[in-house]
């Protein structure tokens, strides 16, 4: 069932990736790990069933950005389709939320972006390309229409936050009530979408989800054995709040509306026979973790001293900056104008580019994902 818009989520309202094509640029990682993920791709275009006649093949990319680090996953996956169903027409549906820099997206995909000028839209005939600007917490396609869909790096965004976290600005942070919180909102979201996606498949159809989680070692995004780069957010924030720069108050209200979640979180509704997922004829086709590393720490370190701190430093701050930024941003006061609200950001970041620039060691954000793979049965 469509969720009314009135009802629109809050995540949906505030949140979106640094638009103008950054997100792409300044995020390399995020595409080595969906490129990393082409096979299982591969292996959903080869089991899809046929269309019934006259029908496309429909996929989509939910929370896809600016589409510009899937592109090249899609055009493998979309060359591997055409090669089963040479005259099947292809549709892809691109979503996101309405904040969404929609416009870098479609510049992307017609070759005016950071993807080049060939992209699977300018060279494979018979692919349509439409966008939806609604959050995939709720059904976005109507019933058995979608053959794939695909997420990567988004659906550790909850809906919504459930409360402030006092002393942390993540919920890797929290504890007690609050994280209690936070797991219970992203139980609900991750069965909710589940059961959308569900909805959404033909029978046969699968899913292919790349999500931010915790392995089975305790590391996330950020964390695998430097420094961590969450706790590194929340000392600065809190040095501008001690400094009267930002207030108590706006602290609290800058918990990201994130939670990582463990592969037995990822997999619970789909192996509990009880669930309304697993009745409803989602299963669990594989579950991995795996852990890429941070390409800007790579090629510091491959620089081996041709490369200055501070340029690592400059080169380093942009990755955390393009998904990170919205969340400052939205924790300061309404009442501040705009202009306010981006010096303080800036300073923010500036003080971690020169805190990175002093001493780099330990400094990276290494990508930990949970991958998983599903099929519709029923």
């Amino acid at each position: 069932m469509n969720q009314p818009l009135e009802n629109l989520p809050a995540t949906a309202q505030t949140m979106a990736m640094k638009g103008g094509g950054y997100y792409s640029q300044r995020t390399r990682g995020a595409k080595d790990v969906i490129d990393n993920a082409v096979k299982m791709l591969l292996d959903a275009a080869q089991v899809v069933p046929e269309p019934s006649k006259g029908q496309p093949i429909r996929l989509a990319d939910f929370g896809a950005a600016d589409g510009g680090t899937s592109e090249a996953a899609w055009r493998k996956c979309i060359e591997h389709l055409r090669d089963r169903f040479a005259q099947t027409q292809i549709q892809v549906t691109y979503t996101d939320l309405p904040s969404n820099d929609f416009s870098s997206l479609f510049k992307n995909l017609l070759g005016f972006g950071s993807s080049g000028p060939n992209t699977f839209l300018t060279d494979i005939e018979n692919v349509f390309v439409n966008a939806c600007g609604i959050g995939f917490h709720q059904q976005l396609l109507p019933d058995e229409t979608l053959d794939i869909g695909f997420s990567a790096t988004a659906m550790h965004y909850i809906s919504e936050k459930p409360c402030t976290i006092d002393d942390h600005v993540h919920m890797v942070g929290a504890s007690g009530d609050s994280l209690a919180a936070f797991a219970q909102q992203a139980k609900h979201n991750w069965e909710d979408l589940l059961l959308a996606r569900t909805r959404e498949l033909r029978p046969g159809g699968r899913l292919v989800i790349l999500n931010f989680g915790i392995d089975e070692q305790g590391r996330y995004l950020g964390n695998t054995g430097g420094i961590n780069m969450f706790n590194t957010f929340a000392e600065l924030w809190s040095n501008m709040r001690k400094e009267g720069t930002i207030t108590s108050d706006e602290f609290k209200n800058t918990a990201f509306p994130q939670y990582y979640r463990t592969v037995e979180e990822f997999c619970a509704p789909l192996e509990d026979q009880s669930s309304a997922v697993y009745q409803a004829g989602l299963r669990l086709v594989s579950a991995k973790t795996g852990v890429h590393g941070c390409p800007y720490r790579r090629a510091f370190d491959e620089a081996q001293g041709s490369m200055s701190n501070r340029e690592f430093a400059v080169s380093y701050i942009p990755t955390l900056r393009s998904w990170s930024e919205a969340v400052f941003v939205n924790g300061l006061s309404g009442e501040r104008p705009q202009e306010e609200k981006d010096q303080i950001v800036d300073q923010f970041y500036q003080r971690y580019e020169d805190r990175v620039a002093e001493n780099p060691d330990g400094h990276a954000m290494d990508y930990v994902h949970c991958y998983l793979a599903m099929e519709k049965v029923l």
